[in-house]
C-alpha cells in the first residue's frame, strides 16, 4: 500500500507541476465505462455553462454528443445518433488547426477544484500512420474538476503546453484552463466534456431523472442559454474555401487553403467545403459564378451515405492562357429534403480574387 500512495511530480507546463499519487495517476483522466443519464436522482447537479470561448455555429460546432445507448448501437438524447458507439462526452470542435494554433481558450463549465490533469502530449491524429501511442491517455491533455457531491467533469484534446491550472486549485466558473488541441483520441481540434457523479457518466442534455427518449430531461446540467446554443441541428457547413486544383481534405483542415487571393495562371479554380453529420440523400450544391456573372460551374450530388465529416468539392480547368480578372463567387447549398429528418436547407457563400 506505501507503493500504491507513493507520490510522484508531473511537469505541465514551465514553472507548474501536478503531484499525484502514482497508482491514481491513470484514474484522474480514464473515461468512466458506465453510462447512467439517471443516477442518484437526489445529488445537487452543477448547472454548466460553455466549456470553450467560442460563438456556437459560428466559429466552434458541435460535433458528437454522449452515446445513450447500452449495447453495440448508437443513440444520443434526441435519438438523431450525432455520435458513436461508447462516446462519453460532448465534443465541440473549431474549425481547423490554423484556428487552434492561434488559440482558443477552454473554459471551466463550473466551479470546482483540480483533480487531476495531463500536459505534454503531442497535437498529432492519432490514427495517422507513425501517430502517436495513446493507450490509457485517449484524453490527451485534459484537466478534471471536482465539484462537490460526486459531481466531475473533465476535459480533453487541450494544446500542448496550454494546461494553465494545477493540482488543488480552485477553479472559478469561466475561467481558462488551457487551450483547444488535438492530442490525445482526436482527428480533429475540440474540446471533449465529461460530465461524471459519482464515477458514472451524465448526458449534460439528458441530465437527471429523464423519463422521456429523443429530447432534453426536465432537469438539464446545461444553462438555459447554453441548452439552447447547442441545442440546434448538427449538421454544419463549417468551412469553405478555394484551390488552384483537386483539394486534400488535410490540407484545407490545416488551414492551408485559406487564401483570398489566386493568380491569374492557376491551373483550375475549385471550391471545396467540410461538413459535419450529412443524411443519406443530402443533395450537396457546388457551384461558381465568375465576376461578369456566369456561371462557371455547377455540380448537384446526392449524399450515398450518413457520415459525421464529409468532403466534397467541384470547380473547372483552366482553358484560357489566364482567368479573368476580379471576384469569383463560390456558393455551397446543402438540403434536406428526404427521410425522417426535419427539412433544411444550408447556404454559404466565399469570394475569393483572382488577380
Amino acid at each position: 500500500m506505501r507503493h500504491f500512495w507513493r507520490k510522484r511530480t508531473i511537469s505541465l507546463v514551465p514553472g507548474r507541476w501536478l503531484s499525484f499519487p502514482a497508482g491514481l495517476w491513470g484514474l484522474f483522466l480514464a473515461l468512466a465505462p458506465l453510462v447512467a443519464p439517471g443516477a442518484a436522482h437526489g445529488a445537487e447537479q452543477p448547472k454548466l455553462a460553455l466549456p470553450i470561448r467560442c460563438e456556437p455555429g459560428r466559429d466552434c460546432w458541435l460535433v458528437n454528443r454522449v452515446d445513450l445507448d447500452p449495447g453495440p448501437g448508437v443513440r444520443d438524447y434526441a435519438c438523431h445518433g450525432r455520435t458513436y458507439d461508447g462516446h462519453k462526452g460532448t465534443d465541440i470542435a473549431i474549425r481547423d488547426l490554423e484556428v487552434m494554433n492561434k488559440g482558443v481558450a477552454v473554459l471551466a463549465s463550473a466551479a470546482g477544484i483540480v483533480r487531476g490533469g495531463r500536459d505534454g502530449m503531442a497535437d498529432v491524429d492519432f490514427t495517422k500512420k507513425g501517430g502517436p501511442k495513446i493507450e490509457s491517455r485517449e484524453c490527451g491533455n485534459g484537466v478534471v474538476l471536482a465539484h462537490g457531491d460526486g459531481w466531475e467533469t473533465q476535459y480533453c484534446h487541450m494544446r500542448r503546453g496550454s494546461v494553465m491550472v494545477r493540482l488543488g486549485d480552485k477553479v472559478e466558473k469561466g475561467q481558462q484552463l488551457g487551450l483547444v488541441g488535438h492530442s490525445g483520441r482526436a482527428q480533429f481540434p475540440h474540446v471533449h466534456l465529461s460530465v461524471r457523479l459519482k464515477q458514472k457518466i451524465i448526458d449534460p442534455f439528458a441530465g437527471l431523472g429523464r423519463t422521456e427518449n429523443c429530447r432534453p430531461g426536465p432537469k438539464p446540467l446545461w444553462e438555459p442559454e447554453t441548452l439552447a446554443r447547442l441545442g440546434q441541428d448538427t449538421t454544419a457547413v463549417f468551412h469553405v474555401g478555394f484551390a488552384s486544383g483537386a483539394p486534400k481534405p488535410d490540407a484545407a483542415r490545416a488551414g492551408r487553403l485559406n487564401g483570398k487571393t489566386m493568380p491569374a495562371i492557376a491551373p483550375a479554380l475549385v471550391l471545396w467545403a467540410d461538413i459535419y453529420w450529412v443524411n443519406e440523400g443530402d443533395e450537396l450544391i457546388i457551384s461558381i459564378t465568375a465576376p461578369n456573372g456566369t456561371v462557371l460551374t455547377r455540380r448537384a450530388q446526392s449524399i450515398k451515405k450518413t457520415q459525421a465529416r464529409y468532403f466534397g468539392f467541384a470547380g473547372k480547368k483552366r482553358k484560357l492562357q489566364r482567368w479573368p480578372e476580379g471576384v469569383y463567387r463560390g456558393e455551397i447549398v446543402l438540403r434536406r429534403v428526404s427521410g425522417t429528418a426535419k427539412k433544411m436547407e444550408i447556404k454559404v457563400t466565399r469570394d475569393i480574387e483572382i488577380r
